[in-house]
């Protein structure tokens, strides 16, 4: 399975959100984040996502009679090239966001599940702004969003942070209007 297959699935991308940050983890630690994904499911994802070189084993360590692993991710490996998402197809578009939305989805309420679950002190959002673009504007939108939001993807797991999930979504919602010839 390539990169592509193995991030279409939206356990998989859950596990991929949780091991950011040079994280490692255990399965047992992935099921307390994601109790709605069943053992089973757990532990076929991560197998395949071994399997596929997106994650590799940190550690391991005998608790009780079984061998418990840390996994982490296997750095480039979890990042889809820009040549491989120009050349995917209308139908790949449409797997992907619906995996990404999936995703997200199981994360929030996986959040919202939480005894101590507190939207407004955490401060969550989800507005939608309907923007009027050119394509140059809309360039210059996406640098300056990259800008602020680049650095932050250095930032590793450490006393007082938090992870959060950040989902940009920009996509025209119309077609541009016929031209008119002019005279």
């Amino acid at each position: 399975m390539n990169t592509i297959e193995l991030l279409l699935h939206p356990v998989r991308l859950r596990i991929v959100h949780a091991m950011s940050g040079g994280r490692a983890l255990t399965t047992f630690q992935l099921r307390a984040r994601m109790p709605d994904v069943s053992k089973a499911t757990m532990y076929r994802q991560i197998s395949l996502l071994v399997d596929g070189g997106i994650l590799e084993v940190e550690g391991e360590q005998k608790v009780g009679g079984t061998v418990e692993r840390r996994y982490r991710l296997r750095g480039p490996s979890t990042v889809i090239s820009a040549d491989a998402a120009a050349s995917a197809s209308l139908e790949d578009y449409r797997r992907a966001f619906a995996t990404a939305m999936t995703a997200l989805l199981g994360e929030f309420n996986a959040y919202l599940d939480r005894d101590h679950a507190d939207p407004t002190a955490d401060a969550v959002g989800f507005r939608q702004h309907s923007l009027w673009l050119n394509p140059n504007e809309r360039d210059e939108l996406i640098s300056e969003m990259r800008k602020a939001i680049v650095p932050q993807l250095k930032n590793e797991p450490a006393p007082g942070r938090r992870q959060h999930l950040l989902s940009p979504i920009l996509f025209p919602i119309e077609d541009l209007p016929p031209q008119t010839p002019e005279k």
